[in-house]
């Protein structure tokens, strides 16, 4: 019996805006696209191998809004939860956010998950989220906004922005990769904890598989999170291998903090880090790599409390 399986879905890496944190997308990776028949048939073996949710991601996925439509429909007749990441350049008015919530309805999506940001908004008005949620509303769709956040004061005023429209946000962390890897990260306020990751793969549009969602492509000395390619190897092998990955399983259990405390880091050190950085530090390093490798099933299984 499979295991239950998600993954983020990215037919393309194109976008029509260039937001400055990014982490999907910088000045070295070329703008790519499937084809339509071959997401279609992906959609179909994942559907055979116990896929039950597909987030649509990388790029800007409704710009190319009648394929979206017609994935989107394929995910419903196959039972498989459908999820779009946007960030709302089609809801300029509310008339318009009607028509493209009202047919993503109708075609059976799931969810609508909203991107909102200082950087976002340098390009998105910020009243085309109130449409787009309003419209989420109004049709009987699922949404959140995701409010990308380096937790700054100058978040402040599109936080309170949010609330006083009342509406379903949700703050997430910049990630300090691609396009973001310059930015100079504020302190980190917090306890030392496990920093454990859920590692939901990511399929590109070149057709290569990555075991997490958030950065697999920046680990260019290892390639860690790389699983292999769909020309090379079945979905099904390369979902087996992310489950068969040991220290995959510990990055999901023990956490990425404890595993920084095996290898030697200074708590001191460790706490100074944010989740994505810790396991860059940890697992884009052929000397880090190799030992973590050698002790997966057993000092490092072992190392607990």
């Amino acid at each position: 019996m499979n295991p239950i399986r998600h993954i983020a879905f990215g037919y393309s890496t194109k976008c029509n805006i260039r937001c400055g944190h990014c982490v999907a997308s910088d000045d070295s990776i070329p703008h790519g696209k499937m084809t339509l028949e071959r997401a279609l048939a992906i959609i179909e073996q994942m559907a055979r191998c116990n896929v039950a949710g597909i987030s649509f991601t990388a790029g800007e996925p409704l710009i190319f809004f009648e394929d979206l439509n017609r994935l989107v429909q394929l995910c419903s007749e196959k039972d498989i939860y459908s999820r779009v990441v946007t960030n709302c350049f089609w809801a300029k008015t509310s008339e318009q956010s009607d028509d493209t919530v009202s047919a993503l309805r109708q075609s059976g999506l799931s969810q609508l998950r909203l991107s909102f940001s200082r950087w976002h908004q340098k390009h998105i008005r910020r009243e085309n989220v109130v449409n787009a949620a309003n419209s989420c509303q109004k049709h009987g769709l699922d949404y959140f906004i995701s409010f990308v956040t380096d937790f700054s004061r100058q978040d402040e005023s599109l936080e309170q922005f949010l609330r006083d429209h009342h509406l379903k946000f949700f703050p997430e962390p910049v990630i300090y990769l691609g396009r973001a890897q310059g930015f100079y990260p504020p302190r980190i306020l917090t306890d030392y904890h496990p920093n454990t990751c859920n590692m939901n793969p990511y399929l590109s549009p070149d057709l290569d598989m990555f075991a997490c969602c958030d950065g697999g492509n920046q680990f260019k000395e290892t390639d860690f999170l790389f699983l292999g390619n769909l020309r090379d190897y079945g979905i099904h092998e390369l979902f087996k291998r992310k489950e068969g990955n040991v220290l995959f399983h510990l990055i999901r259990t023990m956490g990425l903090t404890n595993i920084a405390s095996y290898l030697g880091l200074k708590a001191n050190e460790i706490v100074q880090y944010r989740k994505c950085e810790l396991c860059e530090i940890l697992f884009n390093s052929t000397e880090n790599l190799n030992t973590l490798e050698k002790a997966a099933t057993s000092d490092l299984l072992n190392w607990k409390r």
